[in-house]
């Protein structure tokens, strides 16, 4: 289904066009005053509105954030550029704006393009938007300076702010709230290792080593997160207060629903370092997926990662398939398959190839003979 090179794989037209026309129907999402999309949209009407739950009609910064990679290949494909510029009117805009010590809060208005509340978090409602900012500097070629720019900055900031140490010597990223750390960390935020790991060759040179570090320490804590569970699963939040280090303290976030974000970082610590302890830590989650969480007709999630007998929910997210099995497949596979050289992963594993000049030029040339 595509016609391909070492470095360049196009769709066939086909599927451009379906993706055109998918990406045509998202676009009155944005017409709002500050050109922040809305997080719903009706896609018969083009009727948009914000999710009823987020803050005075907000939108979420890990959904409007997370548009970049998609929308610029959109344009790739279509040879519209009305997708590129929709995000980076995103991106100019969240340049402008005053952002409280340096981080960005998770709602923003897309009516007056104020923040609605000063909550922090790398991990749910705010993580992907810092993964798409490394992302779409590699996805460019290296050559989006200020997509680097902006996250080396907001790296700063998070490590200023949020990152922290626990008295066993666990680090960790806390949430920010109005100034106030909650001392939590999500198992979204899990991603992070590997998003810090694939960003440090590019930074300043004398942090590169303390980059890989912190991408290291960030990844072991999550693994303990898994090791000191009965079921070596992650709990969905675990905590570094009241003496509890890297546990769910809270039975409201003890499930396991076969989030992919831990063993996403050990793939990309893997490819990074090939230490041996990664794929060891994969194999650890084979084997406590195979024995917690297989069920007849698949794999479920389960409501408490802390005792052996298992009640599963009884649901198999798609992010199971898409994410958590391609990453661990890809943590056993030969760095030659997908390699981080010409493919970026968007939020959810799906690679996405670096946009290169070559391309672009055996693209024009492959247009004229479909």
């Amino acid at each position: 289904t595509v016609v391909s090179s070492p470095f360049c794989v196009f769709p066939l037209q086909l599927f451009k066009n379906k993706v055109v026309e998918l990406g045509e129907k998202l676009l009155p999402a944005f017409n709002t005053p500050t050109g922040i999309p809305r997080g719903v949209i009706n896609l018969g009407s083009g009727t948009s509105w914000s999710w009823g739950w987020a803050s005075a009609g907000s939108s979420i910064l890990a959904e409007f954030g997370t548009l970049h990679l998609e929308f610029v290949h959109l344009t790739q494909l279509s040879n519209n550029p009305i997708y590129t510029e929709k995000v980076m009117n995103i991106r100019k805009l969240l340049n402008k704006i005053e952002k409280p010590h340096g981080l960005y809060p998770n709602f923003l208005s897309p009516v007056s393009g104020n923040w609605v509340q000063h909550h922090v978090s790398i991990g749910g409602l705010g993580d992907s938007f810092y993964e798409y900012l490394i992302k779409s500097y590699l996805m460019s070629d290296k050559t989006d300076e200020d997509a680097k720019t902006t996250y080396y900055n907001a790296l700063e900031a998070i490590e200023a702010n949020l990152v922290q140490k626990s008295p066993g010597g666990l680090t960790y990223m806390a949430e920010w709230r109005g100034g106030i750390l909650d001392h939590k960390m999500g198992h979204l935020a899990c991603f992070s290792g590997g998003m810090i790991g694939i960003g440090a060759d590019d930074g300043a040179p004398e942090k590169r080593q303390h980059y890989l570090d912190l991408a290291a320490e960030i990844t072991h804590t999550c693994h303990e997160s898994y090791t000191r569970s009965a079921t070596k699963l992650g709990p969905e939040a675990f905590r570094f207060d009241s003496g509890a280090e890297a546990t769910a303290t809270r039975l409201s976030d003890r499930y396991y629903i076969l989030r992919p974000e831990v063993i996403e970082s050990y793939m990309y610590m893997w490819r990074l370092t090939h230490d041996p302890k990664y794929r060891e830590w994969g194999w650890e989650a084979v084997e406590a997926l195979e024995q917690h969480c297989r069920v007849d007709s698949g794999f479920s999630g389960i409501r408490d990662v802390y005792t052996t007998t298992v009640s599963h929910d009884n649901m198999q997210q798609s992010f199971f398939l898409s994410e958590t099995l391609k990453y661990l497949y890809l943590l056993f596979s030969d760095d030659d398959l997908l390699p981080l050289e010409d493919w970026v992963f968007n939020t959810e594993a799906h690679p996405l190839p670096i946009i290169r000049t070559n391309c672009l030029q055996n693209e024009a040339t492959q247009d004229k003979t479909l």
